[in-house]
């Protein structure tokens, strides 16, 4: 998480200010208490998995607005593959307000569905039987990657939440629930919309759950809060794509590496848009553990998501920072993994996913990556019963492993942000200076996933009541290093 000292960081942004540089009365950052004006969730599922036939994961979504203000927020659901669009709409909050849905599986794809009131437009549906569909038609036809264009796709990707402003006027009043409904019911026809929204305040946090009830696991989570996104109003209309990532204003960054805050203006003209936002999420390397125990069949997966991976992707060519444009095998960046076991011994990986990439090195390849461990493909873990997967493969039963995203393969420039300038300040000495900023790394978010598989234990009862499902889950959230200079 991007922790910072906030005197510092006022301190920082001030001197910014004095050195000229514009946009630094908000910057973006990841809130490390978890509130923020964009939320990213870096998995949702409704694959098959398990012992269990049919056992298929249902994704629970929350979105909680904690402040006294009325919220406009646009809410996307992406593919994993490719990050392409699957379904977007603009949501309400009233003041403290919650919407819930569930993505569910449907015969080809995905869809969702909600028992909520706040207003939607266009509305969910609050029907399991019949769901909000997914669609592919962001990766078919003229549209299509070289990837899979069928329904399946829809399965499995992450989620985005983007403030697009605080409501107020008739339009607030319209979506502040009144008895638990907002005014607006049924149909949720919001005329003033636009008018009445003004730029954001934050306050948003969400959670996913993730629950395979046949199977007995669940996996909850915190999205990843993105505070000082906006300081303008982001309001389209229902059928526009944006506000997205790239929306982010003004282009300022704040990031904290080791004792050094650093306060990043983006050049406009030279810098991708959603630069800043991949600056926070810049890291070296992501480290976790895994557990592999024959006793308990326990089996481990990591979610690693770059969520902003698609927008460096222009015609034939990848622009910056990732090494290679998207295929039909996805678009692939080298890794360095080593493996530990818990008594310190160490594999240093060279081409441990399986299967072995054609280029012989380590490489993640979609933008939401699945990583299973096990001894090689298909006996692995893959709780998630992900598409988007690669394996490491281990003899070790348990330990923790690395990745890293500075392997001596990748090419010069690559792996790497080149900020415009940086007012950097030391959290220990208080001093500070002007700088260039180099971010190396690639922009990740996500956690570890395990489970531990008992079957079905003795209860002490008679009949059904003798036996107890007796499967457990669990998430971690990944560590992380930077390295800015």
């Amino acid at each position: 998480m991007n922790t910072f000292n906030k005197k510092s960081l006022y301190a920082a942004m001030a001197g910014l200010s004095a050195f000229g540089v514009t946009g630094a009365a908000n910057a973006v950052s990841v809130n490390p208490d978890g509130l923020g004006q964009a939320l990213v969730y870096p998995y949702y599922t409704v694959r098959e998995a398990g012992i269990t036939a049919g056992s298929a994961y249902n994704s629970l979504l929350s979105v909680v607005n904690s402040t006294a203000s009325a919220k406009a927020l646009k809410v996307r659901f992406l593919e994993g593959k490719n990050s392409r669009e699957v379904l977007d709409f603009n949501l309400y909050l009233s003041p403290k307000d919650v919407w819930t849905t569930t993505v569910i599986p449907t015969a080809d794809g995905a869809g969702i569905f909600t028992t909520d009131q706040s207003c939607t437009t266009p509305l969910v549906s609050q029907n399991a039987a019949s769901p909000t569909p997914f669609v592919n038609f962001a990766f078919t036809g003229a549209n299509a990657d070289g990837a899979d264009t069928s329904l399946d796709r829809t399965r499995e990707g992450y989620v985005e939440i983007i403030e697009m402003g605080d409501v107020t006027g008739v339009t607030a009043l319209a979506v502040t629930h009144v008895s638990g409904v907002p005014p607006a019911r049924p149909n949720c026809t919001l005329p003033n919309a636009s008018a009445d929204t003004v730029a954001g305040t934050g306050g948003l946090f969400g959670t996913i759950t993730l629950i395979n009830v046949l199977q007995g696991t669940d996996y909850a989570y915190d999205a990843v809060a993105l505070d000082g996104f906006s300081s303008i109003s982001l309001w389209t209309p229902p059928n526009s794509i944006l506000p997205d990532l790239a929306s982010v204003n003004p282009k300022v960054s704040v990031v904290t590496s080791g004792t050094t805050t650093f306060v990043t203006s983006w050049p406009t003209i030279t810098s991708n848009a959603v630069d800043p936002v991949s600056a926070v999420f810049m890291h070296n390397n992501v480290y976790n553990e895994y557990v592999l125990d024959a006793a308990t069949k326990s089996q481990t997966d990591w979610i690693v998501t770059m969520p902003t991976k698609r927008y460096y992707y222009s015609g034939t060519a990848v622009t910056k920072l990732f090494q290679r444009n998207f295929t039909s095998t996805g678009a692939c960046d080298d890794v360095a993994i080593t493996q530990y076991d818990r008594e310190e011994r160490t594999v240093v990986s060279q081409t441990s996913f399986s299967p072995p990439p054609p280029a012989g090195v380590d490489q993640l390849c979609w933008e939401a990556n699945v990583i299973t461990f096990g001894a090689s493909a298909p006996a692995n873990s893959n709780i998630f019963g992900s598409k988007n997967f690669a394996t490491i493969g281990t003899t070790f039963s348990n330990g923790w492993a690395s990745l890293n995203f500075n392997a001596a393969s990748v090419p010069a420039g690559r792996h790497q942000l080149i900020g415009g300038a940086s007012t950097t300040f030391n959290t220990t000495t208080g001093t500070g200076s002007l700088v260039a900023t180099t971010f190396n790394g690639l922009p990740t978010i996500g956690f570890a996933a395990i489970d531990f598989v008992n079957g079905t234990l003795p209860g002490g009862g008679t009949g059904a009541a003798a036996l107890i499902q007796s499967n457990y889950g669990g998430n971690v959230n990944h560590k992380n290093t930077r390295d800015v200079r």
